[in-house]
């Protein structure tokens, strides 16, 4: 099959199938007019390419591993050397900061939307991690408002504010 047809099957642009070949991930064979022809095996190989790179791993090291794979999740002890091993934990060391940092900013988001809540609207807890308490509602003299709310006049129709976002009252159509 032609480099458009492996594209539309997996899903995965032309570009970026050339971009897989350049990193010798990828060995199609050409035709006399030039075209990459693949094998019905490349569909597989490029699901396999895309699912090592999703989880993070470079195409160096997926180039290193990629000949020992036959199966999903078959990896041959003979593919890991010193050298890739140390590779791989390098690899599993910078994922797991990865998700480190990930976690915080979950965590940082979370309370940022406790903060907010109004209207007894609670945030969700983070999955698995710590609930955050939301802060103690604060009051306001009558006619103050939070800067970035806006609020009715009394009496007034849909629109009339006494406050826009920088504090300052606006009459309506203005």
């Amino acid at each position: 099959m032609r480099i458009g047809e492996l594209s539309r099957r997996t899903g995965v642009p032309a570009r970026m199938l050339r971009y897989y070949e350049e990193q010798d991930l990828l060995h199609p064979e050409r035709a006399a007019n030039g075209y990459r022809l693949y094998d019905a095996a490349a569909v597989y190989r490029v699901q396999q390419i895309r699912g090592l790179l999703d989880s993070g791993l470079t195409t160096e090291i997926i180039r290193r591993i990629l000949p020992y794979l036959d199966r999903p999740g078959e990896i041959h002890p003979g593919c890991l050397s010193d050298e890739v091993a140390a590779l791989l934990k390098e690899e599993a060391d910078r994922i797991q900061q990865r998700v480190e940092c990930l976690s915080r900013n979950r965590d940082a988001i979370f309370a940022y939307l406790a903060a907010v809540q109004r209207d007894g609207d609670p945030a969700p807890p983070p999955p698995g991690g710590p609930v955050v308490e939301e802060p103690p509602q604060q009051s306001f003299p009558q006619g103050v408002h939070r800067v970035g709310e806006r609020r009715l006049q009394p009496g007034a129709r849909d629109g009339a504010v006494t406050a826009d976002h920088d504090g300052h009252g606006r009459p309506p159509g203005r």
